[in-house]
């Protein structure tokens, strides 16, 4: 309809389906999902049990390997080399070389865990090909301390929505969390007596950080002034009804894209990311060093943390050599 805004449809939607499972109104049946191969079925189950990955993560595996297969074809015994690249190259031309990357991650994953079983050739995860991407070549998309201070100022503290998002945004801005690690704290995942909060990264794996004064103190006013009273033990809710718990990424994003349009602030970014990437860098400057920062990001790889080292312009231009040529 011409005129009504998407954010309204989708609140109708959302009502609706708030009446249906009251027994209101009659539910409208779900159409059936695809079914899934056998094969990569099983894939999912093995990257449960073996990889610790994520859901979000086994479920994208999936629907990218089930695209595939049509192309592919139904017999995994008969595929080749040329095949797999030739698959890869056409998916190029259909969407984006990122989403490519991703795809050709999870491809050779499928087909190691094909060998593994003995239904297709040995090797074939060789024939995917790398899509070209230089590792770290872009600078960190930041904001100045001073920024980051405007934008949880932005948060009206007389609101129960104004309440959780500044709880929110002192979270990703003092401890560099993910959208994903606001997702998913519990209540069991706050220690007050030790004032640390435990969160679940990539892999699964578990990593207690200490909880800042401020931080703290804004998650208790949420906890006990404007979290519903409900017995689910995630700790962050919609504020609208139907209640229910924060899902998806894009839920904490819009909390932070929201704090932007309202600081009238420029951003190179409005996602969850931007206050990650602005805490990395107010440690690096404050002088933190990068085994710090890494820690508290808790990345895997020291390269991802040296990222940040090139927005350090006063350290860089202590070791910058001068120009052959220069006067």
């Amino acid at each position: 309809m011409k005129g009504v805004s998407k954010k309204y449809v989708r609140r109708v939607r959302r009502f609706v389906e708030f009446l249906g499972e009251r027994g209101i109104v009659q539910r409208k049946p779900k159409l059936a999902l695809p079914t899934l191969d056998r094969w990569v079925v099983e894939f999912q189950d093995w990257l449960r049990q073996h990889r610790g990955v994520t859901e979000l993560t086994i479920d994208r595996h999936g629907r990218m390997i089930m695209r595939l297969l049509p192309a592919l074809g139904s017999k995994p015994r008969s595929w080749n080399a040329q095949l797999i690249r030739d698959v890869i190259i056409a998916e190029t031309k259909r969407v984006s070389l990122a989403y490519v990357k991703t795809m050709t991650m999870a491809l050779r994953g499928y087909l190691r865990f094909l060998t593994a079983r003995g239904v297709c050739r040995a090797g074939l995860d060789h024939a995917v090909p790398f899509i070209p991407q230089w590792r770290l070549s872009s600078l960190p998309r930041y904001i100045s301390s001073s920024d980051v201070e405007t934008l949880i100022a932005t948060c009206d503290q007389t609101t129960a929505t104004g309440v959780r998002d500044r709880a929110i945004l002192l979270l990703l801005a003092r401890l560099g969390l993910r959208a994903g690690d606001i997702l998913s704290l519990r209540l069991t995942d706050i220690d007050w007596q030790q004032a640390t909060l435990s969160v679940r990264g990539k892999g699964r794996r578990e990593t207690r950080l200490p909880l800042p004064q401020d931080a703290g103190d804004a998650l208790l006013a949420y906890l006990d002034q404007a979290r519903p009273h409900v017995a689910d033990g995630r700790i962050f809710f919609m504020s609208n009804a139907p209640i229910r718990p924060l899902t998806g990424s894009s839920a904490v994003s819009d909390v932070v894209r929201s704090a932007i349009r309202k600081a009238g602030i420029p951003a190179p970014s409005n996602g969850a990311n931007l206050l990650r990437h602005s805490a990395a860098t107010a440690m690096l400057r404050g002088g933190a060093t990068l085994d710090t920062v890494g820690a508290v990001l808790r990345h895997r790889s020291p390269d991802m943390t040296a990222h940040y080292a090139k927005v350090d312009v006063a350290m860089l231009l202590q070791i910058a050599q001068p120009w052959p040529g220069d006067a």
